[in-house]
């Protein structure tokens, strides 16, 4: 157990140095689970599909296998949640929204100016669509090699990070990628989700700490 805790401060110290660790948070090499409302668990994906509707050039819905024939791709980044903690070089499998919009599979129009994700449990929650067309956004199924589990978010999730390198210089707090996800909205108008509208930041940037819209 000591020789887990001094490995953990060691390695917090190393990713601090690197500019990697935001202000305000501590290294877990744990994975918490936080959300609101009851896990959902789909034993059957039959029914499940996910709707991209809005401002867009044609309303799409596919079913699970028919995601699963989108283009994939792997990406390892740095996760950050508002409670405070921080995971590292996190593998993360899934579907980039960034590629469906680069090969013309999803065509926004000019007036799209948001996404707002809409999940099981009519949870949702907001980003300008110019930050949801990042490298560090993806649609996950997948994280370290396996499914993702249902307190993460089966069948499909969003995640935001960052990349080691601070290449993309933007990030937000983990809350930002909503769980069982089930609908990409494309909106000219920004509507603010369910932790936005009871005190968490609209913007959610941990590198610089917008946790919550007032003061304690």
């Amino acid at each position: 157990m000591l020789s887990s805790l001094f490995g953990r401060r060691e390695k917090e110290q190393e990713v601090k140095g690197m500019n990697r660790l935001p202000p305000g948070q501590s290294l877990t090499q744990k994975f918490p689970v936080l959300h609101y409302g009851p896990t959902v668990h789909y034993r059957d994906l039959s029914q499940w599909d996910l709707r991209v509707f809005g401002e867009v050039e044609q309303e799409l819905t596919w079913n699970w296998e028919q995601f699963n024939q989108l283009p994939r791709t792997q990406i390892v980044m740095d996760i950050h949640c508002v409670t405070r903690w921080s995971k590292f070089d996190t593998v993360w499998e899934g579907v980039s929204l960034k590629q469906l919009v680069d090969e013309g599979i999803i065509r926004p129009k000019p007036s799209a100016k948001y996404l707002i994700q809409h999940c099981d449990y009519d949870y949702t929650t907001n980003a300008p669509l110019e930050f949801m067309l990042r490298e560090n956004v993806l649609l996950a199924t997948h994280f370290d090699g396996e499914p993702i589990t249902p307190d993460h978010g089966y069948p499909l999730r969003f995640v935001v990070g960052s990349f080691a390198d601070r290449s993309e210089q933007s990030s937000q707090y983990f809350w930002k990628g909503g769980k069982w996800l089930r609908g990409l909205e494309f909106s000219p108008i920004d509507k603010p989700g369910f932790w936005e509208v009871n005190g968490y930041h609209n913007n959610a940037d941990p590198w610089k700490e917008q946790r919550f819209s007032y003061q304690w």
